[in-house]
């Protein structure tokens, strides 16, 4: 049953001259000002969505963004800045790039954050997908095999400090702590100091491949996934629950299905269907645009990657619409009545899933955003039995 409702904001400015006739990504350029605003629209998101009664504000950690798409580099000091501004909301990490980071920093770091926040900080872990970002740190993304290795001892090593009182690690990538004298003895244990008080730490992780390997990992550390943007369509769902459960099951878990799972949509509220697309349409294609590229859309070939950097070559290409979107089921549009029986039918497919993310696509200016999710959050919202109880708790 659903009862929590949660938003992602990565953090961009409002872009101007959407869609994929309007401005390349690449052609994007915006000033210091401009981009310490995604910032404050952060507060203005945080600050509507605690006021609504929603659950959790997602963000997303990015780095080297002139373009203005994603502008928030350290989640962690965002959480402990937003926490202090509202009340109830969480904030949760969505996702720390586990390669950029030394593991023990970011183990500290969400240690220090889950402290302060009295719990509000979510913690969630990814491997990242922007070259630009992920190699500049010195962390292998071209070279899969090594990204997926460093991400996965990280993540080892993180959940060994969190969890134990005192621990060692060798490994590929990591060797903590070194062995060297220390106060006249040698070292061969270390404590993280502090630790989370809450064990264990609840900790989410996007689901993309969803490659056996990967839900393996997911349920050896009591992981939750998110399924969201582009695989948040059609049977890629079912192909992700279903192996994401299987994971599970080979460690005696069983779960029901969509339990420990949140899906992902992006929606825009209107009069109609055909409203809701026309107005939200070039927001879409602006999102498509932008991750596309970065394969986070896996369908797309390499002629309409070319069209989505080119203007000139769009209307040679067929590309994906937000009719395409909607049809197959990531965006939710039309009146709330029409977006609550396609979260209702969804419920009914999924009886173990809890929570659900409806976010506004990349480019919607903030106003326009927040509109949307007090629309959502009065309109939606109560239709779900349990919400009010759960977030009254």
């Amino acid at each position: 049953m659903i009862t929590k409702f949660d938003s992602t904001y990565v953090g961009t400015v409002d872009l101007d001259n959407l869609g994929y006739l309007g401005t390349p990504i690449n052609d994007r350029l915006y000033s210091n000002k401009e981009l310490a605003g995604a910032l404050y629209k952060a507060e203005e998101y945080a600050r509507t969505m605690d006021r609504l009664g929603y659950d959790t504000f997602w963000m997303a950690e990015h780095h080297f963004q002139p373009e203005g798409t994603e502008c928030i580099p350290n989640l962690l000091m965002m959480a402990m800045h937003l926490c202090g501004i509202t009340k109830n909301i969480r904030v949760g990490c969505g996702f720390n790039v586990v390669p950029m980071w030394h593991p023990l920093r970011l183990a500290e770091d969400y240690a220090t954050a889950e402290i302060l926040t009295r719990g509000r900080t979510v913690f969630g872990v990814a491997r990242g997908y922007h070259t630009r970002e992920v190699e500049t740190f010195g962390a292998p993304l071209t070279d899969q095999d090594a990204n997926r290795e460093m991400f996965e001892e990280g993540c080892d090593l993180i959940f060994k400090a969190f969890n134990e009182d005192k621990f060692s690690h060798k490994g590929k990538y990591y060797t903590c702590p070194p062995e060297v004298p220390y106060r006249g003895y040698t070292l061969k244990e270390i404590t993280l100091v502090p630790r989370p008080l809450k064990l264990p730490v609840e900790c989410w992780q996007p689901i993309q491949s969803g490659s056996d390997r990967a839900f393996d990992f997911m349920a050896k550390h009591g992981m939750s996934g998110v399924i969201g943007g582009g695989s948040a369509e059609g049977g890629a769902v079912q192909r992700h629950m279903d192996g994401f459960r299987g994971a599970y099951k080979r460690r005696g878990v069983e779960l029901a299905p969509g339990e420990r799972l949140s899906l992902g949509y992006q929606f825009h509220i209107a009069s109609s269907r055909e409203q809701g697309m026309k107005e939200a349409g070039k927001s879409y294609e602006e999102n498509m645009k932008m991750f596309g590229e970065l394969r986070l859309v896996r369908a797309l070939s390499e002629e309409q990657i070319a069209a989505m950097r080119n203007p000139a070559l769009v209307p040679s290409v067929k590309l994906p619409r937000i009719e395409d979107a909607v049809k197959a089921g990531g965006f939710l549009t039309g009146t709330a009545a029409d977006i609550i029986e396609q979260l209702k039918a969804v419920e009914k497919t999924y009886p173990g899933l809890e929570r659900v993310s409806c976010s506004l696509p990349m480019g919607t200016p903030l106003a326009t955003a927040l509109e949307q999710l007090e629309r959502f959050a009065k309109e939606v919202m109560p239709a779900f039995k349990g919400r009010v109880a759960v977030a009254a708790e």
